[in-house]
């Protein structure tokens, strides 16, 4: 078919399905399709990223960058239902499931858009992504350097990445290109996966660039 998982209008046939899934403490059923990223399960590298970091703040706009069917998005929304957590994609598919999973959760604080659909001036309180990696480095770094700056002051962002689909020199990218009231450091190491901290800082920055 040629699809591929950021494909804006996957042309697969719809095989919907249904697994089970943890989400933020508790196990829930989920629905799934062909055409997204990882539709037989919930993927190793999502699964890295929910058990290694912390709970998300209270309240405030989040960001699921690459959400796919939702399972960080959903995760955070349960966590904080205080907050707004807005989950992006350029995949009609996946943004479709994603509000249908919300929905049948009782999720009212997932916002399912397009990235051109997020206001311009939302900050975020924290960033939770498994990136899309085989978009291509360029592609990553165009993703990482629009949304990144726009962490709100004294808040972080959690990135799982692969380590043998170049983590490390993601992170020494990141510490390199973003601006200087930002830090970059790995934040956790599992089952063949990294996850990098990025945290902005206060203005002036009270803690020094750290890239590990």
């Amino acid at each position: 078919m040629g699809d591929h998982y950021f494909s804006e209008a996957p042309s697969s046939i719809d095989k919907p399905r249904r697994i089970r899934i943890p989400i933020a403490g508790r196990d829930v059923e989920v629905t799934t399709n062909a055409g997204v990223f990882s539709p037989d399960r919930l993927d190793t590298g999502t699964r890295v990223l929910l058990a290694n970091t912390p709970a998300p703040p209270a309240g405030g706009d989040f960001l699921d960058i690459g959400c796919g069917w939702g399972p960080i998005s959903l995760d955070m929304a349960s966590a904080s239902p205080h907050a707004r957590v807005w989950a992006v994609d350029v995949n009609e598919r996946a943004l479709d499931l994603v509000r249908a999973n919300a929905a049948e959760l009782g999720l009212d604080n997932v916002v399912a858009v397009r990235p051109d659909e997020v206001p311009a001036g939302v900050l975020f309180r924290t960033i939770r992504s498994n990136p899309p990696i085989r978009v291509g480095k360029a592609v990553l770094h165009d993703l990482m350097e629009s949304w990144l700056p726009r962490l709100e002051e004294r808040s972080d962002a959690y990135l799982v990445v692969k380590r043998d689909l170049g983590s490390d020199s993601l992170q020494r990218w990141l510490g390199a290109a973003l601006p200087e009231d930002f830090s970059v450091r790995r934040h956790a190491t599992a089952k063949g996966y990294r996850i990098i901290k990025v945290r902005r800082h206060g203005s002036p920055r009270t803690a020094p660039i750290d890239v590990v």
